[in-house]
Order: C-alpha cells, then structure tokens, then sequence
C-alpha cells in the first residue's frame, strides 16, 4: 500500500500538468507580486500578533449596540477574525512564497 501511494505521488509529481499549475501559482517577481504576498498574508498576521486582543474588545463593545444588520455582521466578523490571535499556518504560507518568488 505504502508503494503504491509512493508511485502515485511522484506521477502526480512528475506530471507536466502538475508542473504547469505550480508555475501559475508562483507570484511575479515585481512590485505587486512581492507587495501582494506580503499584503495579504504577512501584514494580517502581524496586526493579529500585536494588535488582535484590543481589535477583538473593541468589536465586542461595539457589537453590544450596532444600529443595524451589517454593522452587527462586520462586528462579528472583527470578533471571528482577531478572537484566535496570529495563525502560524498564514504566516509559513506567506514565507514559504517569498522564498519561493526568489528561487
């Protein structure tokens, strides 16, 4: 069984498909490829890391008394997004792409 996983996985790995959407994944080397990496995956971290537990009381007050609908949403969604603090898997996954933009 173990084999038979093991020669799937180097097909797949193997496969010129396979290479052809790992390619497309790999962000640009310019301004916005780097700046896109760090935009969307490194800057939130960071603001989660040193800013998450004031965020997450600050949307909890004002969720007691949001006016309407969307207001409540977007509290909400400040509380789900900040409650847990930083994400280490976002943060690798960030890293793993700046390493691989410049290999």
């Amino acid at each position: 069984m173990k084999e038979k996983v093991k020669a799937k996985a180097q097909a797949i790995a193997q496969n010129p498909n396979t290479k052809k959407a790992l390619q497309s994944m790999k962000p640009e080397k310019n301004f916005w490829g780097i700046g896109g990496v760090v935009l969307f995956f490194i800057v939130p971290e960071i603001v989660a890391y040193m800013w998450g537990a004031d965020i997450t009381v600050y949307a909890k007050n004002e969720l007691l008394s949001a006016p309407d609908f969307l207001e409540e949403k977007y509290y909400e969604l400040l509380v789900m997004l900040f409650e847990e603090g930083m994400s280490y898997l976002n943060l690798a996954i960030g890293i793993a792409f700046l390493v691989w933009l410049f290999f």
